[in-house]
């Protein structure tokens, strides 16, 4: 005994619906006469030649293997059997571009972008993270950047160098302790030359967490740009005057601070380091 489908009229082999090829959920008796087992057969196995049904939505079209309502695309209720067709196939593999997949985060990417540029271009300090605003360094007369066609911050990055070259254990470069170090030494500078009133500060104000002993000071003279060709002789000047002293060459610091500032020739010094 056989069982074929009441809707489309396909054999089965069992009464299991639902029906795998219109997905209706009703089988009847079929009385297989001699010499059609080979033709169901060859039906129930997918070979029939003739045109395949599913069910379509009757509000957006999207076509259903089974007669399964709601609409998997629009969630409409009703579902209607219609010859299939392929013409949604290529619609339904349709991928969005990379733009599209992309664009809800732009606004995202945006702001990192912004912020990075921020950073890397001086406008927005490092230690203004965390609600930390490094206080801007006193004006004073002279230059801290350039003298005498010498860099200075290019100097302050040699000295450094060569004081690493020195020492047993390694210290880091530290930006805030170089805010320190500039704050203090244009102060200096300041009073000595215009009887400045300056703001006391602390290494809290520099985002600065010195867990030991801080060492800190203006070398005791100042050297003339006179005595210097360029930054590398200058920064061989600067190192000799600091060997003298156990924070610039002993043990158990972490990082240092170095700003020189030029006066009519006079180049002032000012070191810290915990």
């Amino acid at each position: 005994m056989r069982w074929r489908c009441t809707w489309c009229g396909k054999p089965h082999a069992e009464n299991d619906p639902p029906c795998d090829e219109c997905g209706h959920n009703s089988f009847e008796e079929a009385v297989v006469r001699e010499g059609d087992d080979e033709s169901a057969s060859s039906s129930a196995g997918g070979i029939d030649s003739g045109p395949s049904y599913v069910w379509a939505c009757t509000s957006c079209g999207r076509e259903h293997v089974k007669n399964n309502p709601p609409c998997s695309r629009c969630g409409d209720p009703t579902l209607e059997k219609a010859e299939q067709t392929y013409d949604d196939v290529d619609r339904d593999l349709d991928a969005p571009g990379w733009l599209g997949v992309a664009k809800p985060y732009l606004p995202v990417v945006a702001v990192v972008v912004l912020i990075g540029a921020l950073f890397a271009t001086g406008i927005v300090s490092p230690t203004m993270i965390n609600g930390i605003v490094t206080p801007d360094p006193p004006d004073a007369p002279g230059d801290g950047t350039e003298a005498a066609g010498i860099d200075l911050e290019r100097t302050e990055e040699l000295i450094h160098d060569r004081l690493e070259d020195e020492r047993a254990d390694s210290r880091t470069y530290d930006d805030g302790l170089a805010a320190y170090a500039e704050y203090h030494n244009r102060a200096y500078v300041a009073i000595e030359y215009e009887d400045a009133r300056v703001e006391a500060v602390s290494l809290s104000d520099f985002g600065i967490d010195c867990r030991g002993r801080l060492e800190e000071g203006q070398l005791p003279y100042a050297l003339s740009t006179a005595n210097y060709d360029d930054e590398a002789a200058l920064a061989d000047g600067v190192v000799d005057l600091m060997r003298s002293g156990d924070g610039v060459t002993g043990s158990g610091y972490d990082g240092e601070g170095i700003d020189l500032h030029v006066v009519d020739g006079s180049v002032y010094v000012f070191y810290a380091t915990c």
